[in-house]
């Protein structure tokens, strides 16, 4: 699959992220020019994990996102729905319980999490309205939801030079340093086909989230949301 498409397959999705996964933090770091870095260090600072508290990271891949959260002393769940990812994650961090799930039928109960995080996730969740109600749903009253997505940059003349560089110069170096490029091309069109920070910011509403706020990182290249779950 090189397209991006509003009806994403999730078992394509999820062999496409099974061909990246050997090299896929190795490709994560060249094509953001080493921002990702910096963006997980602000993900990790907005949810403000606190020791004894409950993380789920969905699409958290090989569960690089997912150590930051361990060394504060909460109890993090690692979920991908990429069993390739999942895999290589295990090898690298075999004390974490990596769990294999769907965002959009997450296998939890009610009111379980304290906090809820995606980082780069729900932008190739086939229904994501859907994954933003079963966070809603297995968060606990008072707890947090943290998206990290890509977003649209809000100064015009670095978002036409953003887009060229997407859609230009991602695909070859993608060639050069991932074990699948056919993906980043995909991945590229999906960045390009996202909802901007307000429309995405009323999906979370409309899925039952309060106090939705969101801030933009490196110019608005990336967008961290926020929600609350009502007590």
């Amino acid at each position: 699959m090189t397209r991006a498409s509003l009806n994403k397959q999730p078992h394509e999705v999820a062999s496409m992220f099974d061909r990246v996964a050997e090299r896929y933090d190795l490709t994560n770091d060249v094509l953001s020019l080493g921002q990702d870095r910096r963006w997980r260090k602000e993900v990790a600072r907005a949810v403000d994990a606190r020791p004894a508290q409950k993380v789920l990271d969905l699409a958290a891949g090989t569960a690089t996102s997912s150590l930051p959260f361990a060394r504060t002393g909460a109890y993090v769940v690692p979920c991908d729905f990429s069993l390739g990812m999942l895999q290589v994650g295990k090898q690298k961090h075999p004390w974490l319980p990596l769990t294999a799930g769907d965002a959009t039928k997450l296998p939890f109960k009610d009111d379980t999490f304290d906090a809820v995080t995606i980082s780069f996730g729900l932008r190739n969740v086939q229904d994501f309205d859907s994954a933003l109600r079963e966070m809603h749903r297995v968060t606990r009253p008072g707890g947090r939801v943290v998206i990290c997505e890509f977003s649209h940059p809000t100064w015009a003349p670095f978002r036409q030079v953003y887009t060229e560089y997407l859609m230009r110069a991602l695909p070859p170096v993608a060639r050069a340093v991932s074990s699948n490029p056919d993906a980043y091309v995909y991945l590229a069109e999906s960045i390009r086909a996202w909802p901007d920070q307000p429309a995405l910011a009323g999906h979370l509403r409309k899925a039952g989230w309060s106090k939705v706020a969101w801030r933009n990182l490196t110019g608005g290249v990336v967008t961290l949301h926020r929600g609350f779950k009502e007590h």
